[in-house]
């Protein structure tokens, strides 16, 4: 198929997640059709409101459906302050009005669009899987029809330290999608996703830029790192959700791969979708290498021109 990847974006939007819709707008190979809201980094209402915030700065006129506000049950309780408390980093004299939404849930959405489109949308999940699954469950060959799903989450087979956030903020809903019939899945997980880390000079260069734009992602990325060294100590930059947008433009960013079914195992306190050959069900494209500074610079590019 030619021309651009048209993508469905579900989202949990907080600083990572606008950043990445950022991206994808300032990319010609890609068009967004629709924004769905999910909670995960914020509560869902504080996610539609950013929603709302991003797609009227970038002058993205496209359907956007509220979805599910709590993750299905046997969810561990969720913190929802990484991101601030308001999903963007708690910046001051920034109005975020509820947007215009449409009748229809997430997940009726997401089955509506592939039944109308099929093979012919992308969709790009960037929090919890909650309205995946639910979509699954309202028509259990929704992903199918999807010309591909790239999710960021997952822990690939060997990272033990970065919170699998997405999938531990519905690990029932991480695994109803591992197991539901697809064209193609995509794991970018927090092992590939955290090497991808913004320095200052891309702080800088946007900046310099000077757009409204690239002010607001300097302003929220300046705050995520802010956060960061409050609660850890570290004044990294990941760009965890921009860089599943980038794979799903480019898959060859990602420079490792493995193909396997996908399990969701809880380890220790808190649970991670890991690659497990033994495991019953579909296989997923889990990504583990990218080329983290050729992506980098390709973001920092691509934000400086909007």
């Amino acid at each position: 198929m030619s021309g651009p990847r048209r993508v469905v974006v579900d989202t949990d939007m907080g600083i990572d997640d606008a950043c990445a819709l950022l991206y994808l707008a300032g990319r010609p190979e890609a068009e967004v059709v629709a924004v769905t809201s999910v909670a995960g980094n914020c509560p869902e209402p504080r996610a539609v409101r950013n929603i709302g915030y991003v797609t009227r700065l970038l002058g993205l006129e496209v359907p956007v459906a509220r979805g599910a506000r709590e993750p299905l049950p046997g969810a561990p309780p969720a913190s929802r302050t990484a991101h601030g408390a308001d999903g963007l980093g708690d910046l001051a004299g920034v109005a975020r009005p509820m947007p215009a939404v449409t009748g229809e849930s997430a997940a009726a959405l997401l089955v509506r669009l592939a039944a109308e489109r099929p093979g012919e949308l992308d969709l790009l999940a960037l929090g919890p899987l909650t309205n995946l699954a639910l979509a699954a469950r309202a028509d259990p060959e929704v992903l199918t029809r999807f010309r591909s799903v790239v999710a960021m989450g997952g822990s690939g087979p060997r990272e033990r330290r970065a919170s699998d956030t997405n999938v531990a903020g519905d690990p029932a809903a991480a695994r109803a999608v591992m197991a539901a019939p697809r064209r193609e899945l995509v794991l970018v997980g927090v092992d590939v996703t955290g090497t991808a880390l913004l320095p200052e000079e891309g702080l800088d260069a946007l900046r310099a830029a000077g757009t409204p734009v690239t002010g607001f992602a300097a302003a929220i990325l300046t705050a995520y790192r802010d956060l960061r060294a409050r609660r850890s100590g570290t004044r990294d930059i990941p760009l965890h959700d921009p860089l599943a947008a980038a794979i799903l433009l480019d898959p060859g960013l990602a420079t490792g791969a493995l193909t396997a079914p996908v399990a969701v195992l809880r380890e220790d306190s808190s649970w991670r979708a890991r690659p497990a050959h033994a495991a019953p069900g579909p296989v997923a494209r889990v990504v583990t290498g990218v080329d983290a500074a050729g992506f980098v610079a390709r973001f920092v590019r691509t934000l400086a021109r909007l």
